[in-house]
């Protein structure tokens, strides 16, 4: 059984460290950022040498939301406009962000990765921080669930696993989680009808990732190693996919690493997500948190068996039909 955790590395190359590290931890899965990207030959070396790491097809995880938050761009890989903005202008919206996604995934899957930490299903409000606000898809629950929809929609027909975020809900957050706690006041009767609604209409999906925010109508304690936050997504939303953490390391959690993780998996968490690649704070999440086994062992392998071919895609098409769609 691998261990319930998703770790980074530190550079483009996987060192002879890092190398025996992982094949001793034996992560679920593993993560990039932009620190991990040269060249697309170098990127599927990394990917390559990630997976014989563990001996196993492990899952490789990004964010390429595109707008603020994309991992990979020119000259080898495009350069995708904020969601928000780009949904703003097209003549039909489900039809574009599909595409969007489609083609993202078409990327991802020629360099070795098949996990994109999209769809970015919070909605956007008046006090929503700005380094989230840019990356969402609309103000309105019917409008995020349509594009959140067809964004999964696409990852998956490009032959990458989708994950939803931030479930319950960041949208009402006014602090940047990454650096502190955003606090949300809203009554649980509000937060069900819009926030959380969203994920309802989304709970089918594969996995999600956990927003590390306060319900103050739920929880004193941050969604993330909440079990009565987190007993409201497996209860009133439905959602049964593998449920990972946000990125364990961020501000807005109290605490050490190891109790970061304890409370995590306590709460209700299959997996924590660590991702800045340090050495020290990946020993201590391998060292805290549990093998994969029991349901969470099972939501992994529901999650990991829709894992498939990527359809046939017409690349040059898809980008012109896009272009007409937004321009």
């Amino acid at each position: 059984m691998a261990g319930a955790f998703i770790l980074g590395c530190e550079g483009p190359d996987l060192t002879a460290r890092e190398a025996a590290f992982f094949r001793e931890s034996d992560p679920w899965g593993f993560i990039l950022f932009a620190r991990n990207v040269d060249t697309p030959d170098r990127l599927r070396a990394l990917t390559g040498d990630l997976r014989a790491a563990v001996g196993r097809e492990a899952p490789v995880l990004i964010d390429q939301e595109g707008g603020r938050v994309q991992r990979m761009g020119p000259p080898f890989w495009t350069r995708w406009p904020r969601p928000l903005t780009q949904m703003s202008r097209a003549t039909d919206p489900e039809r574009a962000m599909f595409l969007r996604a489609a083609l993202i995934a078409h990327e991802l899957r020629d360099v070795g990765i098949d996990v994109n930490c999209t769809p970015t299903a919070d909605i956007a409000g008046e006090h929503t921080h700005p380094f989230l606000l840019s990356r969402l898809y609309g103000d309105g629950v019917d409008t995020v669930a349509a594009r959140a929809r067809a964004n999964a929609d696409g990852c998956l027909a490009g032959g990458v696993l989708p994950v939803m975020k931030h479930i319950p809900g960041h949208g009402r957050g006014s602090v940047d989680s990454h650096l502190g706690l955003p606090r949300v006041d809203t009554p649980l009767d509000d937060l069900r009808r819009t926030d959380f609604e969203v994920f309802r209409r989304l709970a089918d999906l594969p996995m999600g990732m956990t927003a590390h925010v306060v319900y103050s109508a739920i929880d004193t304690a941050p969604g993330t190693i909440s079990g009565a936050v987190l007993a409201e997504v497996r209860g009133t939303i439905g959602f049964d996919g593998l449920l990972m953490t946000d990125d364990i390391s961020m501000g807005a959690l109290p605490g050490d690493m190891a109790q970061r993780c304890t409370r995590a998996i306590a709460a209700g968490c299959d997996v924590i997500l660590h991702c800045n690649g340090e050495a020290a704070e990946m020993e201590a999440v391998a060292a805290t948190a549990p093998r994969l086994e029991g349901r969470s062992a099972d939501r992994a392998a529901r999650a990991l068996a829709m894992r498939a071919d990527p359809a046939p895609l017409d690349i040059e098409a898809a980008h012109a039909e896009l272009g007409r769609l937004t321009s």
